[in-house]
């Protein structure tokens, strides 16, 4: 008789899931800047990240929910989700294009703190003074990294990242709407087909020769950039966001080793101090609005 499968392997299975998913994204972070190196445009990015991607996100869904969980009745929604999402990717695509690969991994780590503070701002969530003091630590954090006025980091890299993050953070909050009418499954797919029309207009225009090595790494991007989309959503619904979200801080591992064996770059040490600075920070929010959860649940219990 096959024993059923315990909450507890779940939770680990969405675990696994997750480290998946940095895993895979932080392949395609490599990806991204050895096909910008061999002469890719970021338009050209940006719709072969999509597009190889559609397909994955077909046969996921065909394999699970069905072709049928497809229909939608918020098309407008999912149409301004594309376009918020498509923006953001473009920040965080020139980040990493801008700035080594560590650097540009820890600025996306501000995402929880700019979740945060849109959440307070235009949710009206009730955010006490734990979370804010976990914001304000986090910005000195992210002040640490960047280290405004002395000319380390590139100034624009640090723009496009906090860009990326804050739209990133925008994309959570209009999710929390989505998902409540919507299905993950119907959420990703629709983001993807509904992404793929603009940025074949960008690729139209900006698109130039390449050699075949350069076509591949473009390839390899849309079809990494899928697989990890799909460990990413997979990961939600097998464990809680309070225990997978945790795990993309593994995504700096990957991108100090990534950075320093590929592109022989090793982190600043503004990096080394502010890094651990907006991880606590964002760790700390994480727990917080977890644990503030829980005690809700257990007063309706009640």
């Amino acid at each position: 008789m096959t024993q059923p499968v315990t909450s507890r392997d779940r939770v680990l299975y969405g675990v696994a899931l997750r480290l998946g998913s940095v895993a895979t994204f932080s392949v395609m972070n490599v990806l991204i800047k050895l096909a910008e190196g061999n002469g890719a445009h970021l338009a050209e990015l940006m719709f072969f990240r999509q597009t190889f991607a559609l397909p994955i996100v077909l046969v996921w869904i065909s394999f699970g929910a069905g072709l049928g969980s497809l229909r939608t009745n918020h098309i407008g929604a999912h149409l301004s989700r594309a376009a918020l999402g498509l923006v953001s990717m473009c920040f965080v695509f020139s980040t990493i294009l801008y700035l080594p690969l560590a650097e540009a991994t820890t600025l996306q780590f501000t995402l929880p703190i700019f979740a945060t503070v849109l959440g307070a701002l235009i949710l009206k969530e009730p955010t006490g003074w734990h979370r804010w003091g976990a914001v304000t630590v986090g910005f000195l954090g992210v002040i640490i990294v960047a280290q405004p006025g002395t000319g380390q980091m590139a100034g624009i890299g640090v723009f496009t990242g906090l860009m990326g993050a804050l739209l990133s953070a925008s994309v959570s909050i209009l999710l929390r709407q989505i998902s409540k009418t919507e299905s993950a499954p119907t959420i990703v797919f629709w983001f993807s087909a509904l992404s793929v029309p603009p940025t074949a207009i960008a690729f139209a225009l900006y698109w130039t020769p390449h050699p075949i090595e350069t076509w591949l790494l473009m390839v390899a991007v849309g079809l990494t950039g899928g697989i990890a989309q799909l460990f990413m959503t997979a990961s939600l619904n097998a464990a809680p966001v309070s225990v997978v979200v945790p795990m993309d801080y593994t995504g700096l591992v990957w991108a100090t080793i990534y950075g320093w064996a590929i592109f022989g770059a090793v982190p600043s040490w503004s990096t080394w101090i502010g890094a651990p600075v907006i991880i606590a920070s964002g760790l700390y929010i994480v727990w917080r609005e977890h644990r503030l959860r829980r005690e809700k649940v257990e007063r309706v219990i009640a």
